[in-house]
């Protein structure tokens, strides 16, 4: 038998965590290894919760480890730093995102492509170099190696820029690698959720027009008023959609259940992009037709590497996007991951665990 999770590190950290695939969350203590010569070591403010971490705490995918503690949108304040740390300092407004590891010597490292890593470390669930599991941002504090650590720049709210870390970088990575972030195209958006709202903001800032497709058309005024987008489609239309075929560029997929996906090819113009960030339990149907004929791509992708990301979260402070939040406590975690279940918050719940996470310890 291995140490208990609250005495394998020297450093006693307090959290939220999932103790099997019921997904109920409940307090618990761990530990946090010492600050190494190159980590960065932070009080953990605020914490976005991610679909992600829904799927994981109930083990929808099949590779969750308990017991676990989520969240991998956490922003707070520098409280130590290793003494070969240069990027930051004590009492600076930092985040740390999906990863806390990769092998830093493939390809996909020493292109800043961490994310792609084979032996990519994730925030929770994942084993760290030593061994042990890590520990995501339902928690006190936070320590990562400063490579992860992405710098808060003054102008960005901690609350509203946290989802950013995930949901941000998730939508901004594809928009560029796919040359879909300039004047003159027409990007799709699938699912004004989390992701979706935040793929609206990014791509209108980088310059395209943007369509949001949704299965509800009582998001018609918020995507079309609130955020700006310059059309909107009810994906269960026919009329709708069979009048906007073949006018698109590019489509990002934030949907997360299962759904058609060729109704979204239609809607491609020839040589077009469908780039699904949404990840379903369930395979999709994919009848191959419909992307031969118009050269089609279908294409995933998966957040984005440290350097990216903080390109992302500059870019973001500079043109004001943030996150629509809905800030709860602690001790509402788990009316907020059935409400999330119900696609019920508009867009995303951020944790307030600087003021509320230490008033739920026993």
């Amino acid at each position: 038998m291995g140490k208990a999770p609250k005495e394998e590190h020297p450093v006693k950290a307090f959290g939220w965590a999932a103790r099997d695939t019921s997904g109920h969350l409940s307090p618990f203590n761990f530990s946090r290894r010492a600050t190494g010569d190159e980590d960065v070591r932070f009080k953990v403010l605020y914490c976005g919760i991610c679909h992600s971490d829904l799927h994981s705490i109930k083990n929808d995918w099949g590779f969750s480890v308990y017991p676990m503690v989520p969240g991998h949108e956490i922003v707070g304040e520098v409280t130590e730093v290793g003494s070969k740390v240069k990027k930051v300092k004590v009492g600076d407004k930092v985040g740390v995102g999906c990863m806390v590891g990769a092998c830093h010597a493939c390809d996909n490292c020493n292109n800043d492509l961490e994310n792609y890593c084979p032996k990519l470390i994730l925030t929770y669930s994942s084993l760290y170099t030593d061994g042990t599991l890590t520990y995501g941002g339902y928690s006190d504090s936070m320590v990562a190696n400063e490579r992860y650590i992405v710098r808060f720049p003054e102008n960005m709210p901690l609350d509203a820029g946290a989802p950013l870390l995930c949901a941000g970088i998730t939508v901004y990575s594809p928009l560029k690698y796919f040359g879909l972030a300039e004047p003159g195209k027409h990007v799709g958006i699938v699912g004004l959720g989390g992701l979706g709202h935040v793929g609206v903001k990014f791509a209108k800032a980088l310059g395209a027009k943007v369509t949001v497709i949704s299965t509800s058309p009582g998001k018609k005024d918020e995507a079309l008023n609130q955020l700006g987008a310059h059309s909107f489609l009810v994906s269960s239309d026919q009329d709708q959609m069979q009048a906007a075929m073949g006018t698109l560029d590019g489509i990002i997929d934030t949907v997360s259940a299962v759904h058609p996906i060729v109704p979204l090819i239609g809607l491609l113009k020839s040589h077009g992009k469908l780039i699904l960030v949404g990840a379903p339990e369930k395979p999709l149907e994919l009848p191959v037709f419909p992307l031969i004929v118009g050269r089609k791509v279908l294409a995933g992708s998966g957040i984005g590497g440290m350097k990216e990301t903080q390109e992302m979260i500059d870019f973001a402070a500079k043109h004001n996007i943030t996150a629509e939040i809905e800030v709860i406590s602690m001790e509402y975690v788990n009316t907020a991951m059935e409400r999330l279940a119900k696609n019920d918050v508009r867009y995303r719940f951020v944790i307030d665990v600087g003021n509320t996470l230490a008033a739920t310890k026993s």
